[in-house]
């Protein structure tokens, strides 16, 4: 056994993979090279170039991977460096709609052009506003105006000469009272009174009064004629002035029509503020401004003036390449715009001038980088997104309109085309929940840009880590590593990922290491960091972390949480688990036990009976049934009851990687040899006795040994392993130290044969012709109990079954005794 021992133990230098310092090619890191592309991300690399020469619809991209893999950092430089190829996106601008003012006009102008257009408007409207006022002052149009006045006046008196003189034929005269124009009777050249009228005969009077009504008639007619030619006058004064004022407006905006000929419906749109100024040159006529009511106190003198303006709404003038929008704060009104209001005598009005931009019209033409978890926080926004990605087009509209009971009178902005693609950064789970539940998802991101948490650890990527490590000394002007220093940051990168083999891609937790040996070092006055500087670092971080941890350590120095480390015990045997906290995570010993007797209950889990194990760990436990089965149930039913637990368990247990400590302490239950305390176990089990990999055995392993250090080590304590796991381990140089002196040691195991005779110090023995294991191995004493418990609950049962057979006779025999008795009575 001694021998068999030595040879399952894992030599010093697979505990642990060293770089040595000899073989990296820098003396510090001041002297990598500069770190060119992003390094460990092949496959992220690849798909990333992929979906940004993708520019089909629907190709948008979904950038996934764990916290701390650099996805941000790579998403941002490897877009703006795609977006400073690619031609430079149109200005946007909304200007008002003369036909329909609800409808502003969204018009697209090549980059900078638009606040070109922006100052030739103001400009424009300036130069109006100087220039017509100037314009009506002149002799010219005075003179046409008094004439057309002069005009209509001369057609009016015309009339009302005529109507008078007709009246004077007629004998009345015609006179302004304060009721207006009336006609009185005259008699012999003059006014006829009262007194004389009603000494005129009847039929004489309503002569009279027939004619005075004749006369208001033609006087009516006179008016309303007047009316007409007061209508037609000032018809031709407003001809007149648009006439006039033509001569000012029409050179400028012809300017301006000439110099944006190459746009349609910016020469349209000239045209139609040259009309509407003629429209409205009252406010153009003078310079100042109009006076204000009580009722209109607190609006804007220049509303007028405010459409001409340009709503210049995406300005591109500064912009290098495409756009790279990321936008940090994903919530509606920043994605998607918004409509401002103002706020007048209680209620609230706005125009086309208030439009905002929203993010995704910022990054039209362009790229939108947004953070997953940031946009589904708000439901408005994701929906809002998937409906401008599936339409090719964006809205500017408000929160809630489309949810309003009573619809209400707003602005509704001219749709802008949409070009713009999507960088979505976020976690793999979310990926695969949206990619389950949302059906539009598949359809707008189908580019999955998948980041690895590790990289192979070969002399390309060491020397890659290296670069990477001295772009973030000269970024951050920290001190340079020297080779131990790097070597030692390489080492933790492989512990980072668990594996031998590899190298952490989790770039902020290196570097996280990096800040802290380089203030170490600045500590105590170093030139470089080495590797003393390092370790520190990481212990002084674990430190940081490990209040619990000691918590539990005192605990078990104190006695109060029972794990043994000497000796060797019956049913019992050390486990190992993982707490993880979140930032720290640290291995712990828990004592299982078993028990077993007689029965036909089978392995019974108490933390399943109790609820408080979960489904992996449940499933490990009922994987001993079958190995149980295959090994000693081929000439014999399996006929046991056995209770295994988790001692001291309070908050519940997962995972399977215990069910090879729970099978070696149903073993020794069963077969009554003690197992040394001073051996924990992890790994899970097969069915067929196969030692299978778990995870976590680097923290499972140094958890074991800090309680070994507590307990005081004898050189026979030691963890034994699946040997699959021996690439995994990435131990502290303190078990290094310790293994190295003969005071600690790691056994790999394969099957469960040679774990459990690593335990009891016995063979495992293995089942000859006859079906039969060796006399003295453990699986002889095993087969040998479960054959003694099956005759047994045979036996006990066959007693059982006789003693019912004589007392069912016996009452038989009573009960027909009882019959004829009974028979008898009645004959009598």
């Amino acid at each position: 056994m001694p021998n068999e021992n030595h040879q399952l133990r894992v030599p010093l230098d697979k505990l642990r993979r060293r770089c040595d310092p000899s073989e990296l090619p820098y003396e510090t890191t001041a002297q990598a090279p500069l770190l060119q592309d992003f390094i460990g991300q092949e496959r992220a690399v690849r798909a990333m170039q992929f979906g940004l020469s993708m520019r089909a619809p629907g190709y948008n991209i979904y950038v996934a991977g764990p916290p701390g893999t650099g996805k941000s950092t790579y998403v941002q430089a490897v877009v703006a460096q795609a977006a400073a190829g690619q031609a430079v996106p149109d200005d946007w601008c909304f200007l008002y709609n003369f036909a329909n003012p609800d409808q502003p006009m969204a018009v697209s102008l090549p980059s900078g052009d638009g606040q070109i257009f922006k100052k030739d408007m103001e400009e424009l409207i300036s130069d109006l506003r100087a220039i017509i006022p100037k314009t009506f002052e002149g002799a010219d149009y005075e003179q046409n105006k008094q004439a057309i006045i002069s005009e209509l006046e001369q057609q009016i008196q015309k009339e009302m000469e005529a109507l008078r003189q007709e009246a004077a034929a007629a004998g009345f005269a015609m006179k302004q009272g304060s009721g207006g124009m009336m006609f009185l009777p005259l008699k012999d050249g003059r006014r006829m009174s009262p007194e004389e009228f009603e000494a005129l005969a009847p039929e004489e009077q309503r002569e009279i009064e027939n004619k005075v009504r004749y006369f208001q008639q033609k006087l009516e007619e006179v008016i309303n004629s007047g009316r007409i030619l007061e209508k037609k006058a000032k018809k031709k004064i407003q001809e007149l002035e648009k006439q006039i004022a033509g001569y000012a407006v029409g050179p400028l905006v012809e300017r301006l029509q000439e110099k944006y000929r190459q746009f349609p419906r910016i020469v349209r749109y000239l045209g139609e503020v040259a009309e509407d100024i003629t429209r409205h040159l009252e406010h153009f006529k003078t310079a100042e401004a109009p006076k204000t009511s009580i009722f209109n106190l607190y609006a804007d003198p220049q509303d007028i003036f405010n459409r001409y303006k340009v709503n210049l709404f995406v300005n591109n003038e500064e912009t290098k390449g495409s756009p790279v929008i990321i936008e940090s704060n994903p919530y509606y009104y920043n994605l998607f715009g918004k409509i401002e209001y103002r706020s007048v005598m209680g209620s609230l009005s706005t125009d086309f001038t208030m439009l905002k931009a929203g993010a995704i019209h910022r990054a039209n033409g362009g790229y939108l980088v947004l953070q997953a978890k940031d946009v589904l926080a708000d439901p408005l926004a994701w929906e809002a997104l998937k409906k401008a990605l599936k339409n090719r087009q964006t809205i500017i509209e408000n929160i809630g309109e489309q949810y309003r009971i009573a619809p209400t009178a707003s602005l509704r902005p001219e749709p802008i085309p949409l070009d713009v693609k999507v960088v979505l950064i976020g976690s793999h789970y979310l990926y695969h929940l949206l990619y389950a539940l949302d059906e539009d998802f598949q359809k707008f991101f189908k580019v999955k840009v998948d980041f690895d948490t590790e990289m192979s650890r070969t002399p390309e990527n060491l020397n890659n880590y290296a670069a990477f490590i001295g772009s973030v000394c000269r970024r951050e002007k920290l001190k340079h590593f020297d080779r131990t220093g790097l070597a030692e940051l390489i080492e933790y990168g492989s512990r980072l990922c668990g594996d031998q083999n590899k190298l952490s891609t989790r770039f902020n937790e290196v570097v996280q290491i990096i800040y802290e040996a380089a203030a170490w070092a600045e500590t105590e006055g170093a030139e470089h960091v080495g590797a003393p500087h390092v370790r520190r670092a990481i212990e002084e971080r674990v430190y940081r972390s490990s209040r619990l941890e000691e918590k539990i350590h005192e605990m078990i120095r104190q006695g109060k949480l029972l794990v043994d480390t000497r000796g060797a015990a019956v049913g019992q045997v050390n486990g190992l688990s993982v707490i993880d906290i979140g930032d720290y995570s640290f291995g712990k010993p828990s004592r299982i036990t078993a028990k077993v007797f007689m029965g036909q209950e089978g392995v019974v889990n108490i933390e399943r009976e109790t609820r408080m194990s979960g489904r992996l760990h449940t499933k490990g436990v009922l994987t001993l049934a079958g190995f149980l089965g295959d090994r000693f149930a081929q000439d014999k039913p399996l006929r046991l009851s056995a209770r295994i637990t988790f001692e001291q368990l309070y908050e519940g247990v997962d995972g399977d990687s215990a069910s090879s400590a729970e099978l070696y302490a149903l073993l020794s239950a069963i077969s009554g040899l003690p197992v040394k305390q001073g051996i924990a176990v992890t790994g899970s089990v097969s069915q067929n006795g196969e030692i299978q990999p778990v995870g976590g055995v680097t923290e499972k392993i140094e958890g074991f040994f800090a309680v070994c250090k507590i307990k005081g080590l004898t050189g026979e304590e030691g963890v034994i392993i699946p040997h699959q796991n021996v690439d995994n381990l990435m131990l502290k140089h303190e078990i290094m130290e310790a293994v190295k002196e003969g005071m600690f040691h790691i056994y790999a195991v394969r099957t469960v044969e040679e774990g459990i005779s690593l335990l009891t110090g016995k063979p495992a023995g293995t089942r000859g012709a006859d079906g039969k294991y060796p006399e003295n191995t453990v699986f002889y004493l095993v087969d040998k109990k479960l054959r003694e418990y099956a005759e047994g609950l045979s036996s006990f049962g066959s007693k059982e079954k006789s003693n019912q057979e004589q007392a069912s006779g016996a009452n038989g025999q009573q009960e027909t005794v009882q019959k004829e008795y009974n028979k008898r009575g009645r004959k009598q």
